[in-house]
């Protein structure tokens, strides 16, 4: 990647702007490994390497479910640990979520006990303030000061919430816990969404604790080198170790499992229900395959129908779309006769078809990450139109132009 001016230098990344384009930067990761707000700093060859493949297959997978980040390109072995990112004008705040109790939650609160649950999960904020030790900062206080505004505050939460169970369903999948994650904000700078709040910086394996088993004491994050009394060689080339392993598993995030919807029709007649649950299928990036049948008047074919879909496909969902009471006797029809799950779609179109897709998308969610993430972007979209309604409605009017006086 050809670099032009750096723009900033941390402990364990450089950021340059791509020659020739000032609204990409490019992102180089280094080799150090530090604690303690930089009081232990040591360097472990390959490691910038690792970080960057770490990084870039994080984002990948949260740009593949929706969410806004301002990761691009790169970051794998033949980038020289680079990845290309847009330009966003950092917030100077950490994000931390916790699934779990450790860390310094259990030092401030001892009532917690180290390694249970968190339900809901606990979010807080820290200043990034190095010479401070990055101290703990309340909503309120980030209002106060300027350094957010009350709906950059409750999109950060949102966002933060739902990275962390995308993570934390992706590591669940390979027996493993995602403890917590520390993420941090940006608006873009230009372009398309200027302004906009983008989940940025890195997130690698330096930014969560990982326990496979839920066991910490296999922990595979940063926290083996924090906890290290002397750090010696062979220290470093364990830790280096779990860091490459963390950067394999995570390479298999992104990967959506293949499946397929098959929408079976009752009758031509209904036909045009069929388009509201194609339309809110493709939502979720679901391929689906269409099917006229007739539980009344061809159901030899239906069931021909069904066995060919479910000898071709290793993972199939199918919907029964149509009129009651019809529908119910084809979606009767097929979950009889297949072990794959079938999901009736009646009444109202509209409702009928977004519920039904939901219905499948969860259902393919379950071993999917990708999906999964894509539901809990839809779902908080939904709530946020909701929130969005009652503050329309409730909004104040609009005061009247100089001169004419309210009504």
């Amino acid at each position: 990647m050809k670099k032009g001016h750096e723009i900033a230098r941390g402990k364990t990344k450089v950021l340059y702007e791509l020659e020739g384009q000032p609204d990409v930067l490019v992102v180089q990761q280094q080799d150090a490994i530090t604690a303690g707000d930089g009081a232990r700093r040591d360097v472990i060859e390959g490691k910038g390497r690792i970080a960057a493949k770490t990084t870039a297959r994080v984002f990948r997978l949260l740009n593949l479910c929706g969410l806004p980040t301002h990761y691009l390109s790169g970051g794998e072995d033949d980038d020289d640990n680079e990845m290309l990112v847009r330009r966003a004008q950092m917030i100077p705040l950490e994000v931390v979520v916790r699934g779990v109790a450790a860390g310094s939650l259990v030092r401030r609160r001892p009532g917690i006990q180290r390694g249970s649950l968190l339900v809901p999960r606990l979010i807080e904020f820290f200043l990034k303030d190095d010479a401070n030790h990055d101290p703990l900062i309340d909503p309120d206080t980030i209002v106060a000061q300027g350094i957010a505004s009350p709906s950059d505050v409750a999109t950060m939460t949102e966002l933060a919430r739902i990275t962390y169970e995308i993570l934390a369903h992706a590591w669940r999948r390979r027996d493993a816990l995602l403890v917590d994650l520390k993420i941090e904000f940006g608006r873009l700078a230009s372009g398309e969404g200027k302004g906009q709040l983008v989940i940025a910086d890195v997130i690698d394996n330096d930014a969560w604790r990982v326990w496979p088993q839920g066991r910490e004491d296999l922990m595979l994050d940063k926290q083996m080198y924090r906890n290290l009394e002397t750090v010696t060689p062979a220290d470093l080339e364990h830790v280096k170790a779990r860091y490459e392993q963390v950067a394999e598993i995570v390479g298999t995030f992104p990967q959506m499992r293949p499946g397929m919807v098959a929408v079976l029709i009752d009758g031509p007649e209904n036909v045009p229900l069929a388009e509201p649950v194609a339309q809110e299928l493709s939502r979720y990036g679901l391929p689906i395959v269409r099917h006229v049948v007739s539980a009344a008047q061809t159901p030899g074919y239906a069931l021909q129908l069904l066995a060919q879909l479910d000898a071709t496909f290793a993972r199939i969902i199918y919907t029964a779309v149509g009129a009651q009471p019809g529908v119910a006797v084809l979606g009767a029809m097929l979950a009889a006769n297949t072990a794959n799950a079938v999901v009736a779609t009646a009444t109202s179109p509209v409702q009928a078809a977004s519920e039904a897709a939901l219905q499948i998308a969860k259902t393919f969610a379950l071993d999917d990450t990708v999906l999964f993430g894509r539901v809990l972007l839809m779902q908080a979209n939904a709530r946020s139109e909701v929130l969005s309604a009652d503050a329309r409605l409730n909004a104040p009017p609009p005061a009247p132009p100089p001169g004419v006086a309210r009504a």
